[in-house]
């Protein structure tokens, strides 16, 4: 991990993006602009907080999230990379890929003449890694902040052979009563519903929340909308390059064993994931470059 102070140095922008350190060998971007704020951990490249000027956070983040090299952490934006879900053959594997708990390079920070800011990164890839993924690659994530927060993930073949890629854009968002929301956008989509032993099912109206929830949505259309009637607010997600959207909430039970959401934290999050799972999973040739990318935007209800 680099240094504090060569961070600062090289990538710092005056009153716009500062590092700190929040615990031994963990080190966080933190970006404010005109338009709002935000926290990236150089771990993962991962945006733990997002909130626009005179707004409450879009992004959840646990109070009892806990900030460790190599842990993965209790909210944000984690990206779930070269796979999603349990790996295909080797039980071992972590979960959702590795992307999340290792080190990311900072290429890039810029102020953008519109006054938003950007951070690119670059996963650094090691021994470990390699062997639990052997395909020549390159994964960079660009995160813009504004008035909308905009997260790219770009993968790159760099290898002379085709391979599969699983991924999620595993987003937490901050909602004032999980059992008052309405997730719009999914009316008439199959979906895997894994609390049901991976039953198929069809999504009829707005999805609610009244229990544990975990599913896939396939074939989905790139659009969703959290409509939020205990914070007067509609979030709205607009993504390219994604055919899946994963929806999560623990629910009382399962959050309690999970141990950093807190008393009743699964009350006020909720996950709707930009994703490519499943049988939606993304092929890519030698030389090849996918782009998934989503843009999350406030609007009062």
């Amino acid at each position: 991990m680099p240094a504090l102070d060569d961070l600062n140095r090289r990538f710092g922008i005056a009153d716009t993006v500062r590092f700190e350190e929040l615990s031994d060998g963990f080190i966080v971007a933190r970006v404010s602009n005109a338009f709002g704020t935000a926290a990236i951990a150089l771990q993962g490249a991962h945006v733990m907080t997002w909130q626009p000027r005179g707004q409450q956070p879009i992004i959840w983040l646990s109070d009892h999230a806990k900030f460790a090299p190599g842990k993965s952490i209790r909210g944000g934006v984690p990206v779930c990379w070269p796979w999603f879900g349990p790996h295909a053959t080797e039980p071992k594997f972590p979960g959702h890929g590795f992307a999340r708990t290792v080190p990311w390079e900072l290429i890039e920070t810029k102020a953008l003449p519109d006054g938003r800011t950007r951070l690119v990164f670059e996963i650094i890839q090691n021994d470990t890694t390699r062997a639990q993924w052997p395909h020549p690659s390159r994964a960079r994530n660009i995160i813009t902040v504004g008035q909308e927060l905009e997260v790219r993930l770009v993968t790159t073949n760099t290898g002379t052979e085709s391979f599969q890629l699983g991924q999620a854009l595993h987003t937490y968002f901050q909602v004032g009563d999980i059992r008052k929301v309405t997730l719009h956008g999914l009316d008439g989509c199959e979906f895997i519903d894994k609390v049901a032993d991976g039953a198929r099912k069809k999504q009829q109206g707005p999805a609610t929340f009244t229990q544990e929830t975990d599913r896939i949505y396939l074939g989905t259309h790139g659009y969703c909308e959290i409509r939020d009637p205990a914070l007067s607010r509609s979030i709205l997600l607009t993504a390219t390059g994604s055919r899946s959207t994963v929806v999560w909430n623990p629910w009382i039970e399962k959050a309690n064993k999970m141990g950093d959401f807190g008393p009743d934290g699964y009350l006020n999050m909720v996950c709707v994931e930009t994703a490519n799972a499943a049988e939606d999973v993304v092929v890519l040739k030698p030389d090849q470059e996918h782009v998934m990318a989503v843009q999350y935007r406030l609007v009062p209800l």
